[in-house]
């Protein structure tokens, strides 16, 4: 999905939110034609290259986005935190994300209320809400500008791909 969706540059500059052991940037420089250049971010240090050690959070509220023709968000949960502040940043380019439910199916509230759940309801029952978490999603990026989507699913991990700005 990526190595179809990036643009082809002399130079794809990333942000690679949760880097880990870097895996899936390293197989996509394989087959790209320029230059990947990533800066990486993951809470610990599992890759020997230089990685960013921390919450991935502080240092996109603190990053200039602009930057960055790539944001990879290949999260084991839900990273509403990180697509509000992408968002709120007014970030221009491809965003990746990994977007994987809980097993009970619970999902920040915040994304629930951007999709018209009041606080009231989530409190009474905050798993009920999330039943079909990818339509939640949907919501909210359509809410924040997001028209059109690639995503693939397996089971409730859904793997999603959109341009922002």
């Amino acid at each position: 999905m990526r190595l179809g969706a990036v643009p082809q540059k002399a130079e794809l500059v990333v942000l690679d939110a949760y880097h880990g052991h870097g895996t899936i940037w390293k197989n996509v420089q394989k087959r790209y034609a320029g230059r990947i250049r990533t800066l990486k971010i993951d809470k610990l240090q599992k890759d020997p290259t230089f990685v960013c050690i921390g919450e991935n959070q502080k240092f996109i509220e603190s990053l200039d986005l602009k930057k960055f023709d790539v944001i990879d968000l290949d999260a084991y949960g839900v990273p509403y935190e990180q697509l509000d502040l992408l968002f709120r940043k007014k970030y221009c380019g491809v965003v990746f994300v990994t977007f994987i439910q809980s097993m009970l199916g619970g999902m920040p509230t915040g994304i629930l209320e951007c999709a018209g759940y009041t606080k009231a309801m989530i409190e009474k029952c905050p798993t009920l809400f999330a039943k079909n978490g990818i339509e939640v999603m949907r919501r909210f990026l359509y809410k924040n500008g997001v028209r059109k989507i690639r995503i693939r699913s397996n089971g409730k991990k859904h793997y999603m791909c959109f341009a922002i700005g």
